[in-house]
C-alpha cells in the first residue's frame, strides 16, 4: 500500500504525465515532431527533379509540372492557343463556366480548366447563415484551386493548367437534368486534349475524362498530373478554443493515411510514398475535404512542394501508354469537393473516411461515432442523439464510477485516524508509513482506488470530444429552442452555466 501522504503526489504525477502525453500527441497531430522520438530530418529532392530525370531517361523531354500560378502570362496563353476552327461554341479564354447540381456549384476556368471556386449549396457559413460556404476559391483572402494538365512534350508544351481551352460543349444549366456536362479542348505540342467534366445530381464528386490524341508524326508518352494548390493559412472563422489540422494528405494502401504539414513542405522535410499503384491526394480542413482520385490500379507518382511564398501544392502524376501518331487514349479521374460525411466518403474510395480526423484516438472514436449515427436514425435529432450517447457511456462506466466514489468515501471515513497517525509519528516517517499501510490493510482501502477508475475513462471522453468536434453532421444541426447550430457556441451561454451548476451540485 502507498502511504497517504504520497497520494496527492502520485495523483499530480499521473495528471502531469497525462497532460504531457496529450501535448505530445497534439504536437504530432499538428505535424510537429514528437518530444520522445523526434523525426530525423531527411533531405528530399523536389518531386519535379525526379520527374525531369525520368522524362529525360525516356526521351520524352521535360515532364515537370508547370508552376501553379492561377492566371497565365500572356506569352503562355498565346503559345498554347487552340488553332482556329474545330470547336463549337467558342468562347474567350479565361471565362468561368458554372457546373452545378442540387448540392454543389463549381466554377471552371477555360484557362487550363482549373476549378477556381466551389460553393456548397447545403452548408452555410457559421458566422452568416445567409451565405453558402465556399471551399475552393481564387479570389479573396485565400487561394485554393484544383488543377490538372499534361506534361512530357518532346518540344513545346502539352496543354496544362495554364493553357487556353475552348468550350466544346457547355452545360445545359437545367435544374431537372440528372447530370451536368462541360467539355473543353486544347491542342499544343502535337497533343490534343478534350476534357469532359460530369457532375451528377446529389453528388460531390466531379468526374473528369481526358481524351488525348497524338496529332503529330512522332510517338508520344504524355503524363497527366492532378494537383491541389492552396495557401498555408488556416480557414477563416476557425474557433480560438480549439485547433484542427489543415493541410495536405496522401493515402496509399502501403502507408495508409499520411498528413503532410505545410511547414514540412516549406523545410523540404515532408516524407511520404513517392510511387504507388493506388491511393489519392487531398487537402483537408475542419469539416471539409478536396481530393483528386486517380485511375484505379494505375502507376502514379506523388509530389508535394512549395510553389511560391505561402503557396503549396500536392499532386499525383500518371503516365499513360505510348501514343502512336493519330492514336487516342482516355484517362478517367475524379475530383472530390465535399463535407466530411464518413458514410459517403467510405463508399467513394478506401481511406477517404479517414479525412474525418480523430487523431490518435481513432480506434475509440470510430465505434463512438457509429453508435451516435445509429442513435440518430432512431431519434432523428443530433442533439438528443448526443444526450442519449452520453447517458449510455456514463451507464457503461457506472461500475467504475461507483468504485471510485466508494473508495473516496472510505478514504474520507478514515481521514481522522490518518491525521492522528501523522501527528503521532510526525518525527518517525518510517513508522508512520508502516502504520498507514496497516490502516489501509485493515480497512481494505486502495489509495489509488479513487483516481484509477477516472483515468481509465479519460481516453473515452477525449474521443467523444473529437467525434463531436470533427463530425460535419453537427454543422447547422438544430437541437432545441435557442440552439440552432450544434457546431456553434451557445449564443446566450445557458448550457455552460447549466453544466457548471450541475458539476457544483
Amino acid at each position: 500500500m502507498i502511504p497517504a501522504q504520497f497520494q496527492r503526489t502520485i495523483l499530480w504525477i499521473v495528471f502531469g504525465l497525462s497532460l504531457l502525453m496529450l501535448w505530445d500527441k497534439w504536437q504530432q497531430y499538428n505535424g510537429h515532431s514528437s518530444m520522445f522520438s523526434p523525426t530525423v530530418a531527411e533531405s528530399q529532392q523536389p518531386a519535379d527533379d525526379a520527374a525531369k530525370a525520368a522524362a529525360k531517361a525516356s526521351g520524352n523531354g521535360d515532364a515537370s509540372v508547370p508552376g501553379a500560378s492561377v492566371l497565365p502570362s500572356a506569352a503562355t496563353t498565346g503559345s498554347n492557343a487552340l488553332p482556329a476552327g474545330g470547336a463549337a461554341a467558342e468562347r474567350a479564354p479565361g471565362q468561368l463556366m458554372s457546373l452545378a447540381n442540387d448540392v454543389l456549384k463549381l466554377d471552371i476556368d477555360t484557362t487550363g480548366g482549373q476549378i477556381q471556386r466551389s460553393q456548397f449549396l447545403e452548408h452555410h457559413e457559421i458566422e452568416d447563415k445567409d451565405k453558402d460556404l465556399v471551399l475552393l476559391q481564387s479570389a479573396g483572402p485565400h487561394t485554393y484551386v484544383a488543377q490538372s494538365g499534361w506534361v512530357g512534350a518532346p518540344q513545346g508544351a502539352f496543354p496544362n493548367h495554364r493553357s487556353a481551352f475552348t468550350v466544346v460543349k457547355a452545360p445545359s444549366g437545367r435544374a431537372d437534368d440528372p447530370e451536368q456536362t462541360l467539355t473543353l479542348a486544347a491542342e499544343s505540342g502535337s497533343l490534343r486534349v478534350e476534357r469532359t467534366y460530369r457532375l451528377k445530381r446529389g453528388e460531390y464528386l466531379l468526374h473528369v475524362q481526358d481524351k488525348v490524341t497524338n496529332t503529330g508524326d512522332q510517338t508520344l508518352r504524355p503524363t497527366l498530373y492532378m494537383q491541389l494548390t492552396r495557401d498555408g493559412d488556416k480557414p477563416a472563422g476557425q474557433s480560438q478554443f480549439y485547433s484542427t489540422y489543415t493541410g495536405p494528405v496522401i493515402y496509399t494502401d502501403k502507408s495508409k493515411f499520411h498528413k503532410i504539414d505545410f511547414s514540412d513542405i516549406e523545410k523540404k522535410k515532408a516524407t511520404f510514398d513517392k510511387t504507388a499503384e493506388d491511393g489519392w491526394i487531398g487537402i483537408i480542413q475542419h469539416y471539409f475535404v478536396a481530393a483528386w482520385l486517380p485511375s484505379d490500379k494505375a502507376a502514379r507518382e506523388y509530389y508535394a512542394d512549395k510553389v511560391e511564398e505561402n503557396l503549396y501544392r500536392v499532386g499525383a502524376k500518371e503516365v499513360i501508354a505510348e501514343l502512336a501518331p493519330g492514336a487516342s487514349s482516355s484517362v478517367d479521374t475524379r475530383l472530390l469537393v465535399a463535407p466530411q460525411d464518413q458514410r459517403m466518403l467510405s463508399q467513394i474510395a478506401p481511406g477517404l473516411d479517414l479525412t474525418v480526423d480523430y487523431g490518435w484516438l481513432t480506434v475509440i472514436a470510430k465505434p463512438i461515432y457509429s453508435l451516435l449515427s445509429w442513435l440518430h436514425t432512431l431519434v432523428g435529432n443530433w442533439g438528443w442523439s448526443i444526450v442519449l450517447l452520453t447517458i449510455i457511456i456514463k451507464t457503461i462506466f457506472f461500475p467504475l464510477q461507483a468504485a471510485s466514489y466508494k473508495s473516496m468515501a472510505r478514504m474520507k471515513a478514515v481521514t481522522p485516524r490518518m491525521t492522528a497517525l501523522r501527528e503521532r509519528y510526525k518525527d518517525d516517517r518510517a513508522r508512520m508509513n508502516q502504520a498507514m499501510m496497516e490502516l489501509y490493510k485493515e480497512e481494505k482501502i486502495n489509495p489509488l482506488g479513487g483516481c484509477l477508475p477516472i483515468v481509465v475513462q479519460i481516453p473515452v471522453f477525449i474521443a467523444l470530444y473529437w467525434v463531436l468536434l470533427a463530425s460535419v453532421e453537427m454543422r447547422n444541426a438544430p437541437w432545441l429552442g435557442w440552439i440552432k447550430d450544434l457546431a456553434a457556441p451557445d449564443p446566450y451561454y445557458i448550457l455552460p452555466l447549466v453544466m457548471a451548476g450541475t458539476m457544483f451540485l
